[in-house]
């Protein structure tokens, strides 16, 4: 979700200002999204690498992923929407922590859309953390170094029982990954638009839905 400050500062605002607008923004995507009947949605909320902005910048950010967190509860209720989080969580602050594991816990039942959120996440240290894991078994005897394949790395990271992304959009028109779900999206489809986050909506993402429908995937094979 790219593009919140250059939003705001191409209006003269606060960067604050496109914050706040990417919060409305990531509610109607996540509206259209369930409209659509999708699964999963997994939303790039911040990375560790944010920790390095201005501490004005970081301290508002928080404040404002936990009122955001806690005021979507009640439509994601509504919904039947689930909400799941990706990444470091003993990294946040002790409020934004209490917010997240609130609404994770009340919307554990719900089967509709899972709205993944990546706070604190970075992908470099998801394979760390998996790297890890896999290390203390083969440590504790309980895994041969032989024995580590693909699907015990898919089983050791965050996403361990969810499905690889089909379909990576990035806004604002930034031609990387930004340390994403590297190990997941190998064969992830890519749509990239010029559109910056405050102003991507049900449209957006509608359009980009249909062009992906209209890939052809081969996933290496002819």
């Amino acid at each position: 979700m790219d593009g919140n400050g250059r939003w705001a500062t191409r209006r003269g605002l606060p960067r604050v200002a496109g914050h706040h607008e990417g919060v409305k923004a990531a509610r109607s995507v996540v509206r259209a999204a369930s409209g659509l009947g999708l699964r999963y949605l997994t939303l790039y909320a911040f990375s560790t690498e944010n920790w390095s902005r201005p501490v004005d910048e970081v301290s508002m950010l928080m404040s404002l992923l936990e009122r955001s967190v806690n005021a979507e509860l009640p439509e994601l209720m509504a919904r039947n929407a689930r909400l799941r989080v990706l990444g470091r969580p003993h990294g946040l602050p002790a409020g934004v922590r209490r917010g997240i594991d609130h609404v994770v816990h009340e919307t554990r039942h719900n089967t509709g859309l899972t709205v993944l959120m990546a706070f604190n996440y970075g992908a470099r240290d998801e394979l760390i953390d998996a790297f890890r894991s896999l290390a203390r078994q083969v440590a504790a005897g309980e895994l041969r170094p032989e024995d580590i394949s693909e699907k015990k790395i898919s089983e050791s990271l965050y996403t361990a029982d969810l499905p690889d992304p089909d379909l990576l959009i990035r806004t604002s028109g930034e031609m990387r990954i930004s340390n994403f779900l590297l190990w997941q999206i190998a064969y992830t489809e890519l749509w990239v638009t010029p559109t910056l986050w405050p102003d991507f909506g049900a449209v957006d993402l509608y359009r980009a839905v249909a062009e992906f429908q209209g890939r052809t995937r081969r996933f290496g094979k002819v």
